[in-house]
This record gives structure tokens, C-alpha cells and sequence, in this order.
């Protein structure tokens, strides 16, 4: 998923100076963290050697079995009761330790159907079928990191119990990329099979300065929508257009038109965006073909905007065809996730637990804050309850982010086939937000008092 939100200085710098001042600690966190760190400087080589093999060998959605059992041997190495197969590939690892809340940590385990161009040298060479045909296969958002905290995570807290009491509930979730897997997952009976969760966490790498951890008041994910419209036409030949409804031009005319729906009726304050990803016609210059494919795809925060897009493009779709005295067009909803929504509570709890054990490395990024496009189907919990907290990990050397900038150059994003984050500050900063937000007693409630 994610991410794929481009970083630029100034970018970095709107985000710090949304940074809330250090707030009270809850309690004492220094023997725990000293006690994680201890940990962290013994477990880190075997949770880079981990991170390295799954990014040498990625697999796509729903096709994830040799990282499935990879990781359940390692929530089983922990102590964890493991059931595999959950929603396709997915794993679950139960924890218990005692009274407490029961608490979930998902990471996600697929890849996606493209070549890495980063040249590291544990680079993917690896490939799957992926609708019907071979593919490369790259972890180019990130995911291999996911996983290497959520083992490491996983790990720490299992030698830290007498600092937590209550039921962990570690996941790793398939076809996230695809925004499926989290559903799969529950309607395989997630919720139902294990102890339901009070609340979750998860985490995303980004391409900001390694070590950040970003804890984000409000939307940390946009909604994601995808239609197929078909616009039906009457073909011929291309010398005689009269004889026929070209539905190449009514797609054009869409293609405009439906960008209104953002600038003349969505509230200039409020966040959509809407995008024709694809536009599929025709086969030869001089032919004038009977349809036309096109991909829409729409991001939204408010249930209000998500409906106020589909709506819009509903009519623009249909309007555009009715000008042409064509057929209405077939619109087919593909896929989709809500937006992904923090909890208030849990955010600022975080902040107030972690920035006095991390210092600035922490950043707190208000509901105000610069807006997150990229959709997560870590979504599929707050839908059906469950409060989470999704920090946003950074995962690039200052340094490196020094060097492009000085060349004019971009700092690659997710999903950018040169995608190649830092893993030492990132793996661990990812295990300690974390474990530490858990051994801290965050959990949704009240915001800290200087919150």
C-alpha cells in the first residue's frame, strides 16, 4: 500500500513543526526500555538475516506460503499458540500472559507483480503468476520490514512479560496490496476463532529519515474505490464515424468532465482525489471500436466526499454516454477499503509514552497535519471495531535523502522500483514503537493531560 506519498524537505519540515512539546511520562519506562534495548543489540542481526531473505524471495497476494510458515515458525520460537491458513495465507500467533487487554500486531506478508531496480544486493530476482501471466516479483513497499519488526516485536515482548499482562495477537496478513487480505481474514473468522481484540497496532516504513516514528491524531489512510466503466459504442470504420458512437470519444470526454467533480463540487477544505488510471479501446487507427475500458480510481477521508466522488462519477459516466445517444455505460465496483482512522486516545497516549524515551525521533502529526492518499486495508478493523494505532516508520539515511536533494533528484517512494530503505534504524525503531506503546499501557481512552 502505502505510502507512496513522495517526500521533500519541505514536506519533512511541515511535519516536525507539527511536533507537540514533550509531554509527562506515564511511568517509569527506563528499565524496560533499557531491557529492550538489550535485547534489540542481540536479536537485530537475526532480524536483518530475516528482513534480507524476505526481500531476496517475495510472493505475491494469496500466494504467500513460504513466508507464511517462515513467520509462523517464528511467532512458535516466541512461545505463541500459531494456527496458519487463516483468510488464505494468513497467520495467527495467540500470546497470553495473564489478566490484561487483548491487544492485536498485525504486519503484512505480500509483494507486488513488478522488477526491482534498486540494486542491492539481496535485490528480488523472484517471479509468480499474477492474472495469468509471469511476473517479477518486488517488495517494493516495504512489507519485508513489516515483517522484521512484527518478528522482532513479537520476540521482545515474549522475553519482557513481567512488564505487560494480558493476550497478544500477533497476524501476519495476506494480499494487502490488493486490499484484500485484511477482509479475507475476517470473514475467515478472525474475530470469532481467537480472543477479539481491545485494540491494534501496525506500522508502515516511509521514505522520511530512518529512525522516525510518526504518530499520526486522525486519518492515516485515505478510502480507496475502484470502478470498471464501460462505455458501450457502436463501431465501424474510422473513414466513416457518422455510421457509428465512438465510445473512445465519450471516454475522453469522461476523462475531463469527471475531474469537475473534485474542483466544482467536493468542498475546496476537504480531501479527494480522483484518477483514470487506465483507458483500455480499440485495436487499429482505422477502426472504431464498440467499447471502452476505463479504470477509476478515487481516494476520500469523510464517508460524506467518498459518496459525494461515486456520485459524481455515476453521472458524469452516464451524462457523457446519453450526449452521444449511446447505451449507458456499465460501471462495476472492483474493490475497495474505508479510510483508516486513529484512534485519538491511543495517538496522543503514544506520544506522551514514547517521545520522552526517544526524544525528537518521535513526531507527532496532528489531525491538522499534511493529508495521507495512500489506503491500507488495515482499515478492516476500525470497520468492525477494533481501535488501531498505524504509526508511519521512517526508512531512509539522512544522508542518503541529503544526496538526492542536493541532485534535484526525489527520495524514492513505495512502490518505486528503486524502493531501498536503511534496514538497521528502521527495524528497530519499528520493534520499539511497538513494544514500548505496549509495555507503556497504551490502549484507547482519554487524551494525556498536556495532550
Amino acid at each position: 500500500m502505502f505510502g507512496k506519498t513522495p517526500v521533500a524537505a519541505t514536506a519533512l519540515a511541515i511535519v516536525m513543526a507539527f511536533a507537540s512539546p514533550g509531554l509527562a511520562q506515564p511511568a517509569d519506562l527506563s528499565k524496560p526500555k533499557a531491557q529492550l534495548d538489550a535485547i534489540l543489540a542481540q536479536s537485530y542481526p537475526q532480524l536483518e538475516a530475516l528482513y534480507r531473505d524476505l526481500h531476496a524471495h517475495p510472493e505475491l497476494g494469496m500466494q504467500e506460503t513460504r513466508t507464511a510458515a517462515i513467520l509462523a515458525a517464528r511467532l512458535k520460537e516466541a512461545g505463541f499458540a500459531v494456527t496458519e491458513g487463516v483468510g488464505g495465507t494468513g497467520v495467527v500467533g495467540v500470546l497470553r500472559n495473564g489478566d490484561g487487554p487483548t491487544i492485536l500486531v498485525r504486519a503484512e506478508m505480500d509483494g507486488l507483480p513488478m522488477e526491482e531496480k534498486s540494486g542491492l544486493p539481496h535485490a528480488s530476482r523472484a517471479r509468480q503468476i499474477s492474472n495469468g501471466a509471469e511476473t517479477f516479483v518486488a517488495h517494493a513497499c516495504g512489507h519485508d520490514l513489516h515483517m522484521a519488526w512484527w518478528a522482532g516485536a513479537a520476540q521482545a515482548l515474549a522475553a519482557m512479560k513481567d512488564d505487560w499482562s494480558g493476550t497478544l495477537v500477533f497476524i501476519a496478513q495476506p494480499a494487502e496490496e490488493t486490499l484484500t487480505g485484511a477482509k479475507a481474514m475476517l470473514d475467515d473468522g478472525l474475530l470469532e476463532r481467537f480472543p477479539r481484540p481491545d485494540f491494534a497496532f501496525a506500522a508502515h516504513v516511509s521514505n522520511l529519515p530512518a529512525g522516525t516514528i510518526f504518530v499520526r491524531e486522525g486519518a492515516a489512510g485515505a478510502a480507496s474505490d475502484t470502478f470498471d466503466i464501460t462505455f458501450h459504442g457502436r463501431g465501424g470504420h474510422g473513414s466513416m464515424p457518422s455510421a457509428t458512437i465512438d465510445p473512445i470519444v465519450i471516454g475522453a470526454r469522461f476523462v475531463n468532465d469527471v475531474q469537475t467533480v473534485i474542483s466544482r463540487e467536493k468542498d475546496a477544505a476537504a480531501f479527494g482525489v480522483l484518477t483514470v488510471g487506465a483507458f483500455q479501446a480499440g485495436s487499429a487507427s482505422n477502426i472504431i471500436p464498440n467499447e471502452a475500458l476505463l479504470k477509476v480510481n478515487m481516494r476520500s477521508y469523510s464517508a460524506e466526499v467518498r459518496e459525494l466522488l461515486t456520485d459524481g462519477m455515476t453521472r458524469t459516466a452516464k451524462a457523457v454516454a446519453a450526449m452521444a445517444r449511446a447505451p449507458e455505460p456499465t460501471i462495476s465496483y472492483v474493490r475497495g477499503t474505508a479510510a483508516l482512522i486513529n484512534d485519538t486516545g491511543m495517538a496522543h497516549q503514544a506520544n506522551a509514552v514514547l517521545r520522552p524515551l526517544y526524544g525528537d525521533t518521535v513526531q507527532f502529526v496532528p489531525a491538522s497535519g499534511p493529508p495521507v492518499s495512500a489506503s491500507e486495508d488495515f482499515s478492516e478493523f476500525v470497520a468492525a471495531g477494533v481501535p488501531v494505532l498505524f504509526f508511519a516508520i521512517g526508512g531512509y539515511d539522512p544522508a542518503q535523502i541529503a544526496v538526492a536533494h542536493a541532485r534535484g533528484e526525489p527520495v524514492p517512494v513505495n512502490h518505486s522500483p528503486s524502493f531501498a530503505p536503511t534496514p538497521d534504524r528502521t527495524i528497530q525503531a519499528g520493534v520499539s514503537a511497538i513494544v514500548m506503546s505496549i509495555v507503556g499501557g497504551v490502549r484507547p481512552g482519554p487524551v494525556p493531560a498536556g495532550g
